[in-house]
């Protein structure tokens, strides 16, 4: 796309307005890189604060307390055998400590600062339209209130009460169309009406089609995992990697991760209850934030090794053991689970349940031992739920003691390997050949860009290798707006 020198200019101006100066991915990756003056700062104020400056807490590397914080190792918990069943680690990247609550700002960073250095959105009259099915929208509203510009979301009106509660704050259009986080092509349609009706003023930050958003996930993601790999003691073998698919933005860790590891086993998730990957299927489910019924032009499917198919109903009912007060106890003092970590099983949102409940299948399907890990992420935390809790408590009464015996024993220790796929190249195929009805019959992509995606070896290579290039752009675009001089 052509650079927009006026646009370009008047995103240097308001950032020079708003105090704004923009991380690198280097400084995400290593916020030891964040200038001192700079994390000085950070230190005096709250981790969600409206400040400009908390673009530097984009990292997953964020002290985990909610105002003052530094940076330290990478938020994670390990998962041990006594609450999973299985005898591998699992570790958890947490993403409750990114500003909002959840990584998602992070992936909207990366399409919302290559379109700003470049003179493709222009903050003082564009507004920024962020299609979503929760915490991508929040994310983008967040950013967009930092530059001083206006937002649009436009999510399915079922997601849960605390994403839109965080919307309306932030001061954020709103567009709530049909159905849950399935309802994706409804998305869509709603964001193609918008352009139509209003053209130019708004710039869509579509996450499951700008390669901005996997290029973060590999170039932040996937080394905070490689980093907190390398810092487990013992023996290890760093054997696979489990993520749903939601935007497929998150998987593109995988791409990095395989680099150095070319044995893992990548598996793709997606609800049961909407099975495209595994069997072109369809429906409603309740893991928020997987939003489905399509595979994201974003995903690439060829480093994919293995589809599961996670049933909703456990990841709910889990939720609840980890929560409740009676889930709780049980816990600790019938499961003999270290109390420290019950009490942070707050730090799973539903999706990151669901994660969990993965990494327990591919464990099993491949007989997994001690001396392997496996590595999955939680999204968000239970503070995005709050209101989901409520309403299971309205339908089947309080969590009681047998409802946690029974919930630990049938939704965690008996995982079955049932619903999964060991792909082959055509199974492969099969897949990313579904793109062509989203993407080339509705969205206006090409074929001949689809065919590359399978067919061309540097095609995902040229998408995700961009960092540096970036950085440099960004460097060049702080130096034009003067902000960070008083900090060097």
């Amino acid at each position: 796309m052509q650079k927009n020198k006026i646009a370009l200019e008047n995103a240097i101006k308001r950032c020079r307005e708003k105090k704004v100066i923009l991380p690198t991915f280097k400084q995400m990756r290593q916020p030891e890189l964040i200038p001192e003056k700079i994390r000085k700062e950070l230190k005096t104020m709250g981790l969600w604060e409206l400040n400009p400056l908390n673009m530097f807490r984009i990292t997953w590397k964020n002290e985990p307390i909610a105002h003052g914080g530094s940076f330290g190792e990478v938020n994670h918990l390990v998962l041990p055998p006594a609450l999973t069943g299985v005898p591998v680690r699992i570790v958890v990247l947490v993403g409750k400590y990114f500003p909002t609550g959840a990584h998602k700002v992070g992936a909207t960073f990366g399409p919302l600062v290559e379109k700003l250095i470049n003179g493709q959105f222009d903050p003082t009259w564009q507004k920024a339209l962020w299609p979503s099915t929760g915490n991508y929208c929040r994310g983008g509203a967040y950013d967009s209130y930092l530059l001083g510009c206006e937002s649009i979301a436009v999510l399915p009106e079922g997601m849960s009460k605390e994403r839109f509660d965080w919307l309306h704050k932030m001061g954020a259009e709103i567009f709530a169309t049909h159905g849950t986080e399935s309802n994706v092509k409804e998305i869509y349609d709603k964001v193609k009406e918008l352009l139509a009706l209003r053209g130019d003023e708004i710039v869509n930050l579509n996450q499951f089609e700008d390669m901005n958003n996997p290029l973060w996930h590999y170039s932040v993601t996937g080394p905070a995992m490689e980093e907190v790999f390398r810092s487990l003691p013992g023996k290890k073998k760093l054997s696979g990697v489990f993520l749903t698919q939601g935007s497929a933005g998150t998987l593109a860790s995988t791409d990095f991760l395989r680099e150095k590891h070319p044995h893992l086993k990548v598996c793709a998730g997606e609800a049961l209850q909407c099975p495209t990957l595994l069997y072109n299927g369809y429906g409603d489910h309740r893991i928020e934030g997987i939003g489905d019924k399509h595979i994201p032009w974003v995903h690439n499917i060829r480093n994919m090794d293995l589809v599961a198919g996670i049933d909703d109903n456990p990841s709910i009912r889990l939720m609840r053991l980890f929560n409740e007060p009676a889930g709780k106890e049980f816990l600790i003092k019938e499961a003999k689970i270290d109390p420290e970590l019950v009490a942070n099983l707050n730090l799973l949102g539903i999706s990151g349940i669901s994660n969990m409940l993965g990494c327990i299948k591919l464990a099993k399907y491949f007989e997994m031992t001690s001396d392997e890990v496996l590595f999955t992420v939680a999204t968000d935390s239970m503070e995005m739920y709050q209101s989901r809790l409520a309403e299971e408590t309205g339908k089947h009464g309080t969590f009681n003691a047998v409802h946690a015996a029974v919930s630990f024993e049938a939704d965690l220790k008996a995982v079955a390997t049932d619903h999964m796929i060991e792909m082959t190249y055509y199974q492969k195929k099969r897949m990313h050949n579904l793109k062509y009805f989203t993407w080339i019959e509705q969205q206006g992509k090409t074929v001949e860009e689809l065919n590359a995606q399978w067919y061309d070896a540097d095609y995902w290579k040229k998408q995700l290798n961009r960092a540096d290039a970036l950085d440099e752009q960004i460097e060049a675009f702080n130096r034009e707006t003067g902000v960070i001089n008083a900090y060097l």
